[in-house]
């Protein structure tokens, strides 16, 4: 197994990572705190948009991970200070109630926002909610996705995600949404600069291999693919990215730092 030298910070991705659905992958909570008996700054990032934060920290709990809210990174937090500093005041949240929550600074409205925000909706995704943004898109609104994942796993197989959907509104506007997820680069920065750490000394964990692994190490940090969540062996070696490190899991990953 190859070994990673000078990794001082990790990001780990939750979903397919940690944990499938409701289970937590195997060895990954003993992973979790060798990480940490190493020194190593942790940062757990996502890009799930079907939970609140705080449902996510919920969750990360009752599987036994203890997360401090602070290194929990979610797209929300980067979609409001984007708001922010391009002056939008409203929106439109095209994503679960639950989810809004991470809104609430924002104020919400159905008719002529200043940005669309696209999150995940399931299998609520249909033609009348589709069309209403890519209208007011047509009518100015800045288009925002939280995320822009193609598909992930879940108990009963891989399901699309939210990027198809995204995609569609963008095919059929002519523009092209601000990602704020992974792979975008300011997701990456933002999280590292938290961390006061550099790319060159920071490594990312993830089961997407272009969102994940490809993402970061296009920003310079080293991508660690895991054999979990929805990793294909086809659909890595068609993709044609070649990950710094693969391994069977993330309980693998601590030897990787000698952690």
């Amino acid at each position: 197994m190859a070994s990673l030298e000078g990794i001082e910070a990790m990001l780990v991705d939750l979903d397919g990572v940690l944990y499938v659905e409701e289970g937590a992958v195997s060895g990954a909570k003993e992973a979790v705190g060798r990480l940490r008996a190493a020194g190593l700054g942790l940062r757990f990032v996502t890009n799930t948009t079907a939970r609140s934060r705080a449902q996510t920290l919920e969750k990360l709990g009752r599987l036994g991970f203890e997360v401090d809210p602070d290194e929990l990174i979610t797209p929300a937090a980067l979609a409001r200070r984007h708001c922010e500093e391009r002056g939008h005041e409203t929106v439109a949240l095209i994503m679960n109630e639950d989810v809004k929550d991470d809104f609430a600074e924002l104020r919400e409205v159905g008719e002529h926002p200043d940005a669309v925000i696209m999150g995940d909706l399931g299998e609520a995704f249909g033609f009348p909610i589709l069309n209403r943004a890519f209208r007011m898109v047509m009518d100015g609104a800045e288009l925002i996705a939280l995320q822009k994942n193609r598909f992930w796993l879940t108990d009963d197989g891989l399901s699309l995600d939210a990027g198809p959907f995204v995609a569609a509104i963008e095919y059929a506007s002519g523009d092209e949404a601000h990602v704020v997820g992974k792979p975008a680069p300011a997701f990456f920065e933002g999280v590292l600069g938290g961390l006061g750490a550099d790319a060159e000394h920071a490594a990312m964990v993830g089961d997407d291999v272009e969102s994940d692994v490809a993402g970061a190490m296009n920003e310079g940090l080293a991508g660690i693919l895991v054999r979990t969540g929805k990793f294909r062996e086809d659909f890595v070696r068609e993709s044609g990215i070649e990950p710094t490190a693969t391994v069977d899991s993330i309980a693998d990953v601590p030897e990787l730092v000698d952690a």
